[in-house]
Formats: C-alpha cells, sequence, structure tokens
C-alpha cells in the first residue's frame, strides 16, 4: 500500500513559495503600523499607555491656559496642562497637570502662577515652585489648594480699577500725601513729637524712621518666625483655629455685634486720651528696655533657680516621710505645751517675769560690784590670809587665817566656865613693876599706861601711830600685797615710864 500526497505539500511546493517570496499584503500592512507609530512618537513625544507624575491645581481662573500648555520651574519645561475643568457656574478652575520626572519631587507646600509669556497679554504658562525641601513630598493625584496659586493681572482689570471716581481719589491721595510729607508739623504737633524728630516735615521724619527700621524689622522677622510653629503644621493649626473662631462669631451675629459695640466704645475712650495716649507711646520704648533689662537678669537667674529646684527634689520627696514622723512629736509638744504642763507653768512665771526684770536691771548694777570684790579677794585677800608670819619663838608656821580661827578656838574655850555651860572669860591679871606707855591712841588720842612684869621686846607689826588713809575710789585689787615679814613688820618697843610704885 502506498501513501499517497496532497497537491502543494510537498518539497516541491515549499520550494515554489520561497522563489515566489512573502506576501506583499502583510508586508505593507506591517509597513504601514510602523511609519504610524513613528509619525505618533515624532509628534506626540509620548509613550502610549504611560504618563508622568499628575496632580490637580485650584486657580480662582485659568484665564486663557489650555490643555497642553507648559509648566515651568525657574523656565526650563518640566511638564504640561493635562486638561482644565470649571466648579459649576463659578470661574473656580481645577487644572489637572502632568510633571515629568526632571521636575520631581514636588512638595506639599508647592506654589503655582499662571504668567503671560508676554506683558500682559498672549499665550500663558503655569509657573511652578516645587516648594521646600523640609515640606512632606507631594503625592500622586493630590491636589494643591487655591491659597497656593495665583492667576495674572489682566489689562482691562487694571483699566478697570482706574474709573473716574478712582482716578480722581487717587490724584486726592497723592496730593494729600505729598502735603503731608512736604508740609512741617503745626506748633500743637511738634510739642507731641519725639525731640529728635521735632520740626521735621513728614519726609524727613520718614527718612529718620528708617535708622530704627532694621531694629523694627529684625523684631517683626522673628516675630513672623514664631508665628511659623515650631513643628509641622503649626501654621496650618493657627489657622484652622483661627477658623473655628470665624464660625463661631458669625453663628453668634448678636454677640458679634456687642463685640463691635464695645469695640467702638473703647476706641472712642483712647481718642478722648488720645494726649495721654501719645505720651504713654512716648514712654513705651524706655519701659520696654528696662523690662528688656529686667528679662536678661531673670534669664541669668533661672540657671541657679533651676539648679536649686534640682537639689531641693530630694528633700522634697522626703517631706511626707519626714511629715508623718513629726506627727508623734507635733502630739507630745501640745500635749507639754497644754495648760496642764508648760502652759500652766507659763501662767504662774507670768507674774515673776516683772521681778526677775527688775532683779536683771539691779544684776548689771551689781555684778561690776561683785567683780570688784572678787578681784580684791583673789588678788589681795586670800593671798594676805595665806602668808605665813614669822614671830620669832612664837611662830606657827602656818598660814595667818589659820591662825585667826586657832585663836578663836582659844577664845571659846576660855569662855566657859568649870561645867562647859557658862559664857564666863577668865583671864589671868598680872602685874610688874614696869610701867608702859602705848603712846596717843588712835581712837581717842590718849595714852594708855599698863604694869607688865618685865619690858617688852618690841611690837609686831610696827605701830605707825597714826590711822592710814582711807582712799574709797581706789579699787582693792589694784593695792599692793604688804610684806608681813618685811621691815615694817617689826616695831620699838613701847616707852617705859619706869618702876611702878609700890602701894
Amino acid at each position: 500500500m502506498s501513501r499517497s500526497s496532497s497537491p502543494g505539500t510537498g518539497p516541491e511546493s515549499r520550494g515554489a513559495r520561497a522563489r515566489r517570496g512573502r506576501d506583499p499584503l502583510k508586508v505593507g500592512a506591517l509597513a504601514l503600523v510602523v511609519i504610524g507609530l513613528l509619525v505618533y512618537f515624532g509628534f506626540t513625544k509620548h509613550i502610549p499607555f504611560t504618563h508622568g507624575f499628575r496632580f490637580r491645581a485650584v486657580f480662582s481662573s485659568a484665564v486663557d491656559l489650555k490643555p497642553g500648555s507648559p509648566v515651568r520651574i525657574a523656565g526650563v519645561n518640566v511638564g504640561k496642562v493635562d486638561s482644565i475643568s470649571h466648579l459649576g457656574q463659578t470661574d473656580v478652575s481645577v487644572v489637572n497637570l502632568e510633571i515629568n520626572n526632571n521636575g520631581l519631587p514636588l512638595h506639599t507646600d508647592s506654589t503655582l502662577k499662571i504668567r503671560p509669556k508676554l506683558f500682559l497679554e498672549g499665550n500663558f504658562f503655569v509657573d511652578l515652585k516645587p516648594g521646600s525641601p523640609s515640606a512632606p513630598v507631594l503625592s500622586a493625584g493630590a491636589t494643591i489648594p487655591i491659597t497656593q496659586t495665583a492667576d495674572p493681572v489682566q489689562l482691562d482689570q487694571i483699566l478697570t480699577s482706574l474709573q473716574s471716581d478712582t482716578r480722581s481719589d487717587l490724584q486726592s491721595l497723592l496730593a494729600g500725601y505729598g502735603q503731608a510729607l512736604s508740609a512741617p508739623p503745626t506748633a500743637a504737633q511738634d510739642r507731641t513729637q519725639d525731640p529728635s524728630v521735632r520740626g521735621f516735615t513728614g519726609a524727613e521724619a520718614l527718612n529718620q524712621v528708617a535708622r530704627f527700621s532694621g531694629d523694627a524689622f529684625q523684631s517683626t522677622a522673628l516675630v513672623n518666625q514664631a508665628l511659623l510653629g515650631t513643628e509641622p503644621h503649626d501654621l496650618s493649626k493657627l489657622i484652622a483655629g483661627l477658623g473655628s473662631v470665624t464660625s463661631a462669631l458669625d453663628s453668634n451675629e448678636g454677640a458679634l455685634e456687642g463685640l463691635v459695640s464695645n469695640l467702638d466704645t473703647t476706641l472712642a475712650a483712647f481718642a478722648s486720651q488720645s494726649s495721654n495716649l501719645q505720651q504713654t507711646i512716648a514712654l513705651l520704648p524706655g519701659t520696654l528696655q528696662a523690662a528688656d533689662n529686667a528679662f536678661v537678669d531673670l534669664n541669668a537667674a533661672f540657671p541657679p533657680t533651676r539648679t536649686f529646684a534640682e537639689e531641693l527634689i530630694p528633700g522634697v520627696k522626703e517631706t511626707p516621710a519626714t511629715i508623718d514622723a513629726a506627727f508623734p512629736w507635733i502630739a507630745q509638744a501640745r500635749g507639754l505645751l497644754s495648760a496642764r504642763e508648760l502652759g500652766g507653768l507659763t501662767q504662774q512665771l507670768r507674774a515673776t517675769v516683772p521681778s526677775l526684770g527688775s532683779v536683771t536691771d539691779q544684776t548689771i548694777k551689781t555684778l561690776p560690784q561683785a567683780d570688784l570684790l572678787a578681784k580684791c579677794v583673789t588678788n589681795v585677800i586670800l593671798p594676805a590670809g595665806n602668808t605665813k608670819l614669822s614671830d620669832g619663838a612664837l611662830s606657827t608656821g602656818k598660814e595667818n587665817y589659820k591662825e585667826f580661827w586657832y585663836s578663836m578656838v582659844g577664845l571659846s574655850g576660855e569662855s566657859q566656865n568649870f561645867d562647859g555651860n557658862g559664857t564666863y572669860v577668865r583671864f589671868g591679871l598680872g602685874g610688874g613693876v614696869q610701867t608702859i606707855s602705848t603712846g596717843p591712841s588712835a581712837l581717842e588720842g590718849q595714852s594708855l599706861f599698863g604694869n607688865v612684869g618685865a619690858g617688852p621686846l618690841g611690837d609686831s607689826p610696827a605701830y605707825p601711830g597714826v590711822r592710814p588713809p582711807y582712799k574709797p575710789t581706789v579699787p582693792c585689787y589694784t593695792q599692793p600685797l604688804p610684806d608681813f615679814n618685811g621691815p615694817a613688820s617689826r616695831g620699838s618697843a613701847p616707852r617705859v615710864v619706869g618702876p611702878a610704885s609700890a602701894p
């Protein structure tokens, strides 16, 4: 059984097709597609099914902006306008934009302005500022609000704003402004001005103001910087809060009217005291300077105060335990100070306080005298009493203050009778053939006479013959200690009158 071959399927048929070449219809269609793609890429410069970074921006008016209008950053094309749509029947427009990679990244604080290519009129483009690097990156499809966009001023808007009434008002304004700058101040105004600018015209005063503008603008810049906040979205939160306040005021028109009326009354009060207000404002720079100095000193005091507060923290932490420990002591102190204890004692002592005060006053006078007495006893009396007297064969070798008390004991023994109960003093009376005289007595000035068995050898201490002078104004402790055993301690024998006559 043999296999039959169908027509056109054998080797001869394939060779015939190879000799004839490819199908002209298919080749032509493929060529048309390639040419169409090249033409499309050449004119659109865009690869199908791909696009750049797209987002939206809201403008108060799109003016003559059209799809395909360029988007530029610093004069360089980075994208185009994709489409434009209006919000209802208003002029507010939502512009869809497409940005190439060379215009990225964009940030949430980006700003857009519609600018003309020619002065005032002509084709328009979108001037894009990509925002600050510190702001978050703008996400695809996001919307830039109308507060971050601006549209150009048209010539007809400028001309419309300068109508006849507006022109005359502007002329009057410029004339009045020029007169205010060139005319010197009146005498009344000159008295209320700063002495450094008195007599100046308005223009000259403005020139003087320029000297202080640097510091003022620096302070204003600091205030503006502070208004930006320290954290992201601080300003937006401030605006949101202001919006809430404004909405609340709008919802309560009666209260808002009262606020305006009260503000009018307040401003009228200020206007009635304008001279005082001017003086207050004139004194305000000095006050602010003094306050600034005070704040500087206060700021310098904060570090030690902070250190003191930090050092005080451990003590403050121990305060509760200290208070708990003090409660038992307070209870005992309360009982001690009650009327039954120290309180009552204080009541009883109250009567003695005046007398104690009097004693204190008298003690102030007594203590100097006691001090003089103590010095006299220490420096004179005690050393004199401790001196041992030399009396020849009668010397005892004891301090003389002891001999004094020995004599007192002997005198006490002589004062007793035979049974020891009496008070008689027994004297051994004697006499002799020798008559002696004591000389003139210091008491009465008379001479005393007596009889002794033998003539006296001398007197100890020596009798001076007159009473020593008494000087009450001389302190005792300044007196020199006498020499009890010196030459003055021995006197001559009393004068012997002669033998006594026999009776």
